[in-house]
């Protein structure tokens, strides 16, 4: 069975960051991630969220003015072989 990731992807860094700090405000846990290749080419940040959480987080956004692109569900792609050598 395969996992979902939810990632939340902006225009620019900033925003990220600005939508983190308010989220870690109210209590939400968002980590900062590295924009997975599979949801898009644009801004190499983004905030991996819970899927229960995303209308908290939509919401947050827009009372504090953050532009998000969009929100992106990508399948978790873990290898466990990765660097290993032997």
């Amino acid at each position: 069975m395969s996992e979902i990731q939810n990632y939340v992807l902006f225009p620019n860094h900033d925003n990220a960051m600005r939508l983190h700090r308010e989220l870690k405000a109210l209590g939400i846990r968002a980590v900062i991630a590295p924009t997975p290749r599979a949801a898009s080419k644009c801004c190499g940040v983004s905030l991996m969220v819970r899927e229960d959480e995303l209308e908290a987080i939509k919401a947050c956004a827009v009372e504090h003015g953050i532009e998000i692109l969009k929100i992106a569900e990508v399948e978790k792609n873990v290898n466990p072989k990765r660097d290993r050598y032997c």
